[in-house]
């Protein structure tokens, strides 16, 4: 009997642990994202819609664009420029532009990076198609808004004070939904991010 009762505990213990470790596969991407948002980590741009740019000196920044897509995704996704030019701490504007290659109506959401990976940290993006997933029925086509500047301290960082070419790069993943039917961003797969940053 005694037996049977510390097996029994064991069995629990051993399915609580499971269940935890789940639970943290669910949770182990939106945090991540959340904490490379905060911090700047692995090329992550800082985010704050509530961001008005500062304005600078007049030291120029090349801004270059790049578009990626994963695969199960059948869309068409391309910036509408390749690279601009703007004053640090002035607000820029840039386009992209997707079209839905698929048969039906399909959902998409779209991850980002910054290199040089330093330099993530002052580049604020105000507001930008990535923070919501797109929806665009079969041969649509959407024109996708980032509004962004870079951060004037970029100037002041002994790592950062010869930057003047920063790359955003974007890859859109099919939107996934979990059992409740709420919206899940597909983790990156590691071999386009890595692709992304060597092309550039």
């Amino acid at each position: 009997m005694d037996v049977k009762r510390k097996n029994r505990n064991l069995a629990l213990v051993l399915a609580g642990i499971a269940c935890g470790m789940v639970g943290m596969a669910y949770l182990s991407v939106p945090l991540y994202q959340l904490f490379c948002q905060v911090t700047g980590f692995g090329g992550t741009p800082n985010v704050d819609q509530q961001a008005q740019a500062p304005g600078g000196d007049g030291t120029m920044m090349t801004i270059r664009f790049n578009a990626d897509i994963t695969k199960g995704l059948k869309w068409e996704f391309k910036p509408d420029q390749k690279a601009i030019q703007i004053p640090i701490g002035e607000e820029g504007l840039t386009f992209y532009k997707a079209r839905n290659l698929d048969d039906s109506t399909t959902r998409g959401v779209a991850t980002f990076n910054v290199t040089p990976l330093k330099a993530a940290p002052y580049f604020v993006k105000v507001d930008c198609f990535c923070f919501s997933d797109q929806s665009l029925a079969l041969e649509e086509s959407a024109d996708l808004p980032v509004t962004f500047y870079v951060d004037p301290a970029i100037l002041t960082d002994p790592t950062t004070r010869e930057v003047r070419t920063i790359t955003l790069s974007y890859t859109f993943f099919p939107a996934k939904e979990d059992s409740n039917g709420n919206d899940l961003a597909a983790a990156p797969e590691e071999e386009s991010v890595e692709q992304a940053i060597r092309e550039n």
